[in-house]
């Protein structure tokens, strides 16, 4: 910037009102608004605070629960993360998926690397599984690209009940503004829903210049104008719609038992605008 330039004081006063609009969108979403580096973007994610207050269930879909380690499910001494805690992640009957939104405040101007990660597993030789995946959404709430992992295996478990260790390494790319995380689980046979998750996380490493680029006045206002809209519609019944909406007979949804990768990106490619 020039040494020489003078402070607009009107800027400065509307870019106040949009970080004020900022802080209303950070409520209305329930999220931080801004890139936090280093840390795990998923809330909740080891099971170990309340579930329903973390993760909203689709429309039709049981919500995961989160379960003592113990003899019905994984013992503590068998397969899993060595810092686990009390709790882990099960289905909840055939159906479960689960999701929940972090706002990055503006459409990223660089791509940022990323780590997706977790344990994810079953029991003994059941094929029952879990799969974590995060959709990258622009402004439209458009999915722009995406990255999962899982299911576990029985084979990769070799038949033991039990957790193993997956993770996924890429790039966000420009224009994402929002990351939708979505956890299901399968039921395969059997009674209980028997796909296991736990320490799930996401972390977004920082630029090798540890700067990023500010947004334009343009995109905090667009964020407040939204925020303002979502305070008056409703996140989750916009979500809940966007996810159910047909498309080429339902696939969107029916795709879960199949390949639930297409359940949650069909979720948003079906769409024909964001529900208001």
């Amino acid at each position: 910037m020039n040494s020489t330039m003078r402070p607009n004081h009107d800027m400065i006063f509307d870019k106040n009102k949009w970080l004020c609009a900022i802080a209303l969108a950070a409520a209305a979403f329930g999220a931080q608004a801004g890139p936090v580096f280093g840390s795990n973007l998923i809330v909740n994610g080891d099971a170990e605070s309340d579930v329903a207050a973390s993760w909203q269930a689709f429309d039709g879909y049981a919500r995961p629960q989160a379960v003592n380690y113990g003899p019905n499910w994984v013992q503590p001494t068998q397969p899993g993360p060595a810092n686990r805690g009390a709790r882990l992640f099960v289905g909840s009957g055939a159906r479960t998926a689960g999701y929940q939104l972090f706002d990055l405040g503006a459409a990223l101007l660089q791509p940022l690397s990323f780590r997706l990660s977790g344990w994810l597993g079953g029991w003994a030789s059941q094929a029952d599984n879990a799969l974590l995946y995060v959709s990258f959404l622009d402004g439209g709430d458009g999915e722009i690209g995406h990255a999962a992992i899982g299911p576990v295996t029985p084979g990769d478990r070799r038949n033991v009940t039990g957790l193993l260790y997956r993770e996924a390494s890429d790039w966000l790319p420009v224009g994402t503004s929002r990351l939708m995380f979505s956890l299901s689980m399968e039921r395969a046979g059997g009674g209980d829903n028997d796909g296991y998750a736990d320490n799930l996380a996401f972390v977004l490493n920082a630029p090798a210049s540890a700067v990023v680029p500010e947004p334009t006045g343009l995109a905090w206002l667009g964020l407040g104008m939204l925020a303002l809209r979502a305070a008056a519609g409703g996140r989750r019944a916009t979500l809940n719609r966007v996810a159910t909406r047909e498309c080429g007979g339902g696939r969107a949804m029916n795709a879960l038992a199949s390949a639930r990768r297409l359940m949650h990106s069909e979720a948003w490619r079906c769409r024909t605008s964001l529900p208001q």
